[in-house]
């Protein structure tokens, strides 16, 4: 959180100071909240440039703020020469307001307006099981497309089904031996097939159906 006006309140008060110009403001959430909502070293980055203690510019710097008009509530000088700014409750209260006001559009960015984006996910191999990991990338990959068109983009989702090519034909090979061996034939797992035990429960499935469909047909 970098608010423009505080950083620009203090490179001006810096400049007031004797700092000249190229004055790097740095604005961060201190490790302890409370401590404040936020603080800048900026004291202890001008010392040597302005050649007083970093705690007398600090206190420098506060007296050429003016704290009220940046919804500052409270500011306090801590350590070698930090200054933590507290603000002001009806400054947050404002913000909670413009939140709710926007409600889902509060901040949307159009970045990335006519850009063009495909998303590609799951795309799950049918030669195997789904897994966790296809559902978590189903949720992450939405996510992302959900964002990207909340920034502007223009977002296409792709869903790669690999139905075919040389792995399709070793699992439809795999699956043919597992199905005979049920029978008793001689059938052996290709090369290079797949040897899971789910190959073997389609197998039993297979047959279970086609026993079904035959019994089906005798009996009409």
């Amino acid at each position: 959180m970098r608010p423009p006006e505080l950083a620009e309140a203090l490179e001006r008060a810096a400049r007031q100071l004797g700092a000249g110009d190229g004055i790097d403001v740095q604005l961060k959430r201190p490790q302890n909240l409370a401590h404040g909502d936020l603080a800048t070293n900026l004291a202890m980055t001008l010392s040597g440039r302005i050649g007083r203690p970093p705690r007398d510019i600090a206190q420098a710097l506060l007296d050429e703020l003016d704290l009220p008009a940046l919804h500052i509530d409270r500011a306090e000088i801590a350590g070698a020469g930090f200054i933590n700014f507290r603000f002001s409750t009806d400054f947050l209260l404002e913000g909670l307001r413009q939140i709710a006001a926007r409600d889902r559009d509060y901040g949307r960015q159009t970045l990335g307006a006519g850009q063009r984006v495909i998303v590609e996910f799951v795309s799950a191999n049918p030669t195997g099981p789904l897994h966790v990991g296809h559902g978590r990338g189903a949720v992450v990959g939405d996510a992302v497309a959900r964002l990207l068109e909340w920034t502007g983009h223009t977002v296409y989702r792709e869903f790669y089904v690999n139905d075919t090519g040389s792995q399709i034909e070793k699992f439809v090979d795999s699956l043919e031996a597992r199905y005979r061996q049920r029978s008793g034939a001689e059938a052996t797992v290709p090369e290079g097939g797949y040897h899971g035990d789910y190959v073997s429960e389609l197998a039993r499935e297979l047959e279970a159906r086609d026993a079904d469909r035959l019994s089906g047909e005798w009996g009409e």
